[in-house]
């Protein structure tokens, strides 16, 4: 790692410490740094800002962080195995699944009698499964193919498919249960309170340290399979666990927080132009960065004053279309970096 790339990588701990505070004391009752620093290290405070700290702001600029991070992660590791600076985590139907399982769980109205889980429990548990459920079918037919290109077409194709199970139920379903999944969709970092959010650590934290332990064979991978292979990477091996990785994760993601459009297909992109070298040792850990704070920032600014209310998925949308525009304006010289 070259020295500008450390100090970029010191530059963005430092940025991310900083949106991780801002974050703390931004939202419709506004805090102070020594209120909020004191219900952090001040156990004995039990007032109402100590509660708003705890109860809502950490848990949701910890859901934010880690939310961001899978899903850069995620992208670039689909980007890498494809050789594809268009691919991201939902290349694979993986987040088309997990809305389908919610679609099925509160638009089918006989399945509500069936949950005995709470509402909100019952929703992460439809979006796990249904994104485990498209992970097995793509891990079937990779074994089948063994071919990326061709497992690409299948994810896609996975991915039509639900969407279009998913329109006829939104047509069949009631109007209240519509409207849930509609709000659901837009993607959201506040519903994971803190008896929540030690379940999505326990699966991201893992996914992330998976992928870092594997930098070299990735590095690998970037130069085709068949190189990969003289190098002495078990190709298939290789590309299944990319695939359970990206699935966990974004499965994860988007079972607590919903589908989160263009932080896992943007912020590769970002950490690229960043860093200026495909390397994994250095990209990834600036993916990995890149996407907390990339989260970080989107959530701060649906929570400023008068944009309170802005759905998430809007604001990842208008930061992360102009690069995948640019990406697309760029071509063959951008997609070389991937």
């Amino acid at each position: 790692m070259t020295g500008r790339n450390a100090w970029l990588l010191v530059a963005l701990v430092v940025a991310n410490a900083v949106l991780f505070l801002l974050h703390l004391l931004v939202g419709p009752v506004p805090l102070d740094a020594c209120d909020a620093l004191a219900a952090l290290f001040n156990g004995a405070d039990e007032g109402g800002a100590a509660r708003v700290v705890r109860s809502v702001r950490l848990p949701e600029a910890l859901t934010a962080v880690l939310a961001g991070s899978g899903l850069a992660v995620c992208g670039l590791l689909m980007q890498t195995l494809f050789r594809n600076p268009l691919a991201g985590p939902s290349v694979l139907g993986l987040s088309s699944g997990a809305s389908l399982g919610v679609a099925v769980l509160m638009l089918a109205r006989p399945l509500w009698l069936l949950a005995w889980l709470p509402a909100e429990f019952a929703v992460i548990v439809g979006a796990f499964v249904g994104a485990m459920a498209v992970l097995a079918l793509i891990m079937v037919a990779d074994r089948r193919m063994g071919d990326g290109v061709a497992l690409l077409v299948v994810g896609l194709m996975v991915g039509y498919l639900c969407g279009a199970i998913i329109d006829v139920l939104q047509v069949a379903g009631p109007e209240g249960a519509l409207k849930g999944f509609v709000l659901w969709g837009m993607g959201s970092f506040g519903g994971v309170v803190n008896e929540r959010l030690p379940l999505l650590a326990a699966v991201v934290l893992p996914g992330l340290l998976l992928a870092l332990w594997s930098m070299k064979a990735l590095n690998a991978l970037l130069l085709g399979e068949t190189y990969a292979a003289s190098l002495g990477v078990d190709v298939p091996r290789m590309r299944r666990t990319i695939m359970w990785t990206t699935g966990l994760l974004a499965g994860s993601i988007t079972a607590f927080c919903g589908p989160i459009a263009f932080l896992g297909l943007a912020t590769p992109h970002v950490a690229r132009g960043l860093c200026k070298t495909s390397d994994h040792t250095t990209l990834l850990p600036m993916t990995l960065l890149t996407g907390a704070s990339l989260a970080l920032c989107c959530d701060l600014i649906i929570k400023v004053p008068g944009a309170a209310g802005l759905p998430l998925n809007a604001i990842t949308a208008f930061l992360g279309a102009p690069v995948v525009a640019w990406v697309l304006w760029s071509g063959k010289r951008w997609a070389r970096t991937a």
